[in-house]
């Protein structure tokens, strides 16, 4: 019972900061996705400014949730990698433009142009990516062990229509973030931008939701099977009066309720394929349970994790707070 608890804890944490990292890189990718829909080289300036503070905070998510997996979960991490180690290094490689981006963008001049290329590639293709590694997950790796691994088993069709919808998500993030951070005719610009996006988002939730099914009949069975059907059916209809609530907010110019609220679509997102792929970590193969690394290794990786997780909280509320209001000058390193 107590290892069953201590695995299940484990789980919750890093379920926990995957979600972390996915809303709030999300955002600051979202902003080099709308990059190259804003021309004038000084509103472009103010969208990396509103992000500088906080950007490479938000990607420790990202390197705290992949050591969590290797320490808690050696032998999904043993799986997963070779099977996603091509999406993996471009996502890494596109991570890298981006943070040079960052980094030579407000030093250089003539060149100036190619840094807005690196930023707003590099953002998509990582939004694309992790995407397409989600897609990959939720669609399996087979149904019994030894898997087979195939350099090309991430790209199919339903791998490639989630990472395009991640990309649509990771703009709305953008747009929504931006028109918090922003004001006049470039705040507009982003009202402008976010309604349709909303739309696109909604549409890719209820493609993914239909498609998820029938690339899996059990997840099918989870779903719709009865009294499942019932209990389930709260989360998709939140979702639905999510994305109502959100365009109406969007077209009377509330400021902050779109960002929270496209978030809070995310969430929705999230729980609901966090409810497909229970037990399993390696859909539908390996659950939590067989996955884990040893007791011992478990309890020495909570304590530091207890110190961890609430210094890393704190710091990325303590920065937003420290950060907060509008920009309206360009912010150098």
């Amino acid at each position: 019972m107590a290892m069953s608890l201590l695995i299940l804890t484990w789980a919750v944490i890093i379920s926990f900061i995957i979600m972390m990292y996915v809303l709030l890189d999300g955002f600051d990718l979202g902003i080099g996705i709308l990059f190259p829909w804003i021309k004038q080289g000084q509103y472009r300036d103010i969208m990396m400014s509103s992000v500088i503070p906080v950007w490479d905070g938000n990607e420790t998510w990202l390197v705290f949730g992949a050591a969590a997996l290797y320490a808690a979960f050696p032998m999904a991490y043993s799986i997963l990698l070779p099977t996603l180690y091509m999406p993996i290094m471009i996502l890494l490689v596109s991570l890298i433009f981006r943070g040079v981006a960052f980094e030579f963008r407000f030093k250089a001049q003539r060149s100036q142009f190619i840094w807005d290329i690196a930023f707003a590639a590099g953002s998509t293709v990582a939004a694309f990516t992790q995407g397409v590694i989600l897609g990959t997950f939720v669609k399996g790796y087979g149904d019994h062990l030894p898997l087979a691994h195939s350099a090309y088993q991430w790209l199919t069709p339903f791998s490639i229509f989630t990472g395009l919808a991640v990309v649509c998500g990771y703009a709305l993030l953008g747009a929504t973030w931006l028109i918090v951070k922003t004001e006049g005719p470039l705040q507009e610009q982003f009202y402008n931008v976010a309604k349709p996006l909303l739309g696109v988002v909604a549409f890719c939730l209820v493609v993914v939701s239909i498609w998820t099914p029938l690339v899996d009949p059990r997840i099918m069975q989870r779903w719709f099977s009865l009294p499942n059907f019932f209990y389930l059916s709260p989360l998709p209809l939140l979702a639905i009066v999510v994305v109502a609530v959100n365009s109406y907010c969007l077209h009377i110019h509330q400021e902050k309720t779109p960002f929270v609220l496209s978030m809070g679509l995310f969430i929705l997102a999230y729980i609901g394929f966090c409810i497909s792929a229970w037990p399993y970590i390696i859909p539908h193969v390996i659950p939590v349970w067989e996955a884990a690394a040893a007791p011992s290794t478990l309890k020495f990786m909570l304590v530091g994790t207890c110190v961890l997780l609430p210094v890393l909280l704190i710091y990325t509320i303590y920065s937003y707070h420290v950060f907060r209001g509008k920009v309206r000058e360009t912010i150098h390193y």
